[in-house]
């Protein structure tokens, strides 16, 4: 049976590292991708969108997840571009909530055998030597964890 590797992403330089690791170093895998939706951050879903703040929707209303899920897809699209340069499929999965804590649910949910994660997500904290989704994954993790650089 095939390895069941996950890669989270979230639109970061670092995820899109992780995520062509996990294509070129386990071509043969069945490649999950997560995307969290974390409700506790204010102006998570606008990330990729260049606006006044004042013209946001107001956080945890329809139109916020609406936005939410809008940039989840921007974000597998693309992870799914890339796994195309690969001549590879990959499974996409969206969740809500605490990214660390999903994560690791997926990782129970899903039987996975691996997770390949960058170090830090979208905010540069550079000064820290991970991140704190990639520290909540570690330590909570049944799996082996990869973390990218």
């Amino acid at each position: 049976m095939a390895p069941q590797i996950l890669v989270p992403v979230d639109g970061s330089p670092l995820a899109e590292k992780a995520l062509r690791v996990a294509l070129d170093e386990y071509p043969d895998a069945a490649i999950r991708v997560v995307h969290v939706i974390d409700p506790t951050e204010p102006g998570y879903s606008y990330l990729s969108v260049e606006t006044e703040p004042y013209d946001l929707p107001q956080h945890g209303s329809e139109a916020w997840y609406d936005r939410a899920d809008e940039y989840a897809e921007e974000v597998f699209e693309t992870a799914r571009e890339t796994a195309s340069e690969y001549d590879l499929d990959i499974e996409t999965e969206t969740r809500v909530g605490r990214p660390g804590r999903e994560i690791v649910t997926c990782i129970e949910d899903h039987e996975i055998d691996h997770v390949i994660l960058g170090t830090h997500g979208r905010d540069d904290a550079s000064r820290s030597l991970v991140g704190s989704v990639a520290e909540a994954v570690v330590f909570r993790s049944p799996v082996r964890v990869t973390l990218i650089k």
